[in-house]
């Protein structure tokens, strides 16, 4: 009983919808069939008589639907199939039920002479083939919608698998270039390179709690950014600088999205005390990392590999990709601010 009541509470708006359509049939038929106006014109029970007959139908229909189409794809072929056994099963389900009816009363003269069987059969039919395609065109919109639903839960899945991947690939990079410039330090400073040591297991411990996030805020960000900095201090001094020109901190980035352009800077450029390379990082409509361009001599191709990645997560959540602009002197990154977690 329950499972019933809840399938016509669920589509309460769709029953409202036919029965509201069945009064106004009833009204419009007893105005041009009696000519007349009066307060029997008005009367409801036609309009619900209409939808019990066409409850029947709707049953059949979906009997036909989960037999025969067995496939989620939509055939008009199948449909029609379905739509025409249907209307016919109707026309002898409705015929049956009046005859027990008549029997029970003793009408059966009265309700099955020839006239009476075409009007009925008729007006059987009618309602069948207008009703029904009400159901059809409800049935298979609201199966489109549920499809829908499953493919954007299916997609968000396939994205935040993607996601996970890419941090995946990005963490032992970033732990791999870090603990080479440790290596580097033990040989030449022990001191030095005990703090970095600490240094880093702070920082690594933010990039472990990052990995678990879709989006950090920008503050968190620039805060991680400063502080991975003086990593790379440890090792260069002076020779690379990081200026932040923060404008706007409000809204939300990829986790480690400014260590990476900063780490990038650092690999691809040489920089001296003389000569620094410049790191500037302004957050304004979008955060614009920029740094001087200095060549490496006898620089090694890359595969800027950890920037594809960051793009490719940045195709997953937004709509805005990240832009790169290269001139003579100057590379700049320039990625979109996240102002919703809503994915």
């Amino acid at each position: 009983m329950k499972k019933p009541l809840h399938i016509g509470y669920s589509n309460r708006h769709f029953l409202l919808f036919i029965l509201l359509f069945a009064y106004l049939q009833s009204v419009y038929t007893r105005i041009v069939v009696r000519e007349e106006i009066n307060a029997y014109i008005f009367t409801p029970e036609s309009a619900f008589a209409t939808l019990v007959s066409v409850s029947v139908l709707f049953i059949i229909i979906l009997f036909f639907i989960k037999n025969w189409q067995r496939s989620d794809v939509f055939e008009m072929k199948k449909m029609l199939k379905i739509f025409g056994a249907s209307l016919l099963t109707f026309l002898i389900t409705m015929q049956i039920i009046g005859f027990l009816i008549a029997f029970s009363f003793d009408n059966i003269e009265r309700n099955f002479n020839q006239k009476t069987l075409i009007l009925t059969t008729f007006s059987n039919l009618l309602n069948g083939f207008i009703y029904g395609s009400f159901f059809l065109a409800y049935y298979y919109y609201h199966q489109n919608l549920i499809k829908q639903k499953k493919l954007i839960k299916y997609n968000q899945a396939i994205s935040e698998n993607k996601i996970n991947q890419l941090k995946t690939q990005l963490n032992p990079h970033f732990l791999f270039n870090n603990l080479n410039v440790l290596d580097q330090l033990i040989d030449e400073d022990k001191d030095k390179a005990s703090y970095f040591l600490n240094e880093f297991a702070d920082i690594y411990r933010y990039v472990l709690q990052a990995s678990d996030k879709t989006f950090v805020t920008i503050m968190e960000e620039l805060i991680f950014a400063q502080h991975y900095f003086k990593l790379i201090q440890h090792k260069y001094g002076d020779a690379y600088q990081l200026v932040i020109e923060s404008q706007n901190s409000d809204g939300y980035i990829v986790p480690l999205s400014l260590q990476l352009l900063i780490e990038n800077a650092v690999q691809h450029n040489l920089g001296t005390a003389e000569n620094p390379v410049i790191i500037k990082i302004n957050t304004n409509k979008s955060i614009h990392v920029t740094n001087n361009y200095i060549t490496k001599r006898n620089a090694k191709s890359t595969s800027g590999r950890a920037l594809n990645n960051l793009k490719e997560q940045y195709k997953l959540l937004t709509s805005n990709p990240i832009e790169i602009q290269k001139t003579d002197s100057t590379f700049s990154v320039i990625i979109p601010i996240i102002h919703t977690l809503e994915q």
